[in-house]
């Protein structure tokens, strides 16, 4: 076959123009090794035709077997409509169970006892448990000092710097004002 006819025929094929018999000569055309260049795509097209073309018919009994595996399938449904429904109402039984557990666990083990009983004996240890308490709050404060001086050098600093800002932009404000009245000056003189 020339390129010219081969290029006829693929124009009608992808046209959807083509017969029977000319899809055949160009599947048979492509199943050689020696075709021309550019044509790969094409290649590759009519050799997927060509392979699929050698799947086998399905066996006799399949749509059969299909339709026993939909009514299976169905008659399997069938029984998760019972777990459709026993799966929240047993949801909301645990999620009951819980709440009632966590109550009788928090509530009733937050009842306080008394552990003196005599008063004075009560108080003296809570005052000491205080003071305790008090002496861990007041170490903690001493480490901490260094960290206050430094924010206080800090503040100082900025200070400082924002006074010697101040200092340069009033002189900036003073240059720029002398710019000025040297151009004032200028075109004054320009002017005469």
């Amino acid at each position: 076959m020339n390129e010219e006819e081969l290029k006829r025929l693929i124009e009608k094929y992808y046209n959807g123009e083509s017969t029977e018999e000319e899809e055949r000569t160009l599947k048979d055309y492509f199943r050689q090794n020696n075709i021309p260049e550019g044509y790969e795509a094409e290649k590759l097209i009519f050799s997927y035709y060509n392979e699929s073309a050698e799947v086998p018919e399905p066996s006799i009994d399949f749509e059969a077997r299909i339709l026993a595996g939909i009514d299976a399938s169905e008659i399997k449904r069938g029984s998760g409509k019972m777990k459709k429904y026993l799966l929240p109402i047993l949801s909301a039984a645990a999620g009951i169970l819980i709440l009632t557990g966590s109550y009788f666990f928090f509530f009733k083990s937050a009842e306080t006892r008394d552990s003196f009983t005599d008063p004075e004996i009560a108080y003296a240890e809570t005052i000491k448990i205080l003071r305790d308490v008090s002496s861990q709050l007041n170490h903690g404060a001493q480490v901490l000092e260094p960290v206050g001086k430094m924010n206080e050098m800090t503040r100082k600093s900025f200070e400082s710097l924002n006074k010697s800002t101040q200092i340069v932009k009033k002189n900036l404000d003073y240059l720029q004002r002398a710019i000025e009245i040297s151009h004032v000056a200028v075109d004054k003189n320009t002017n005469k």
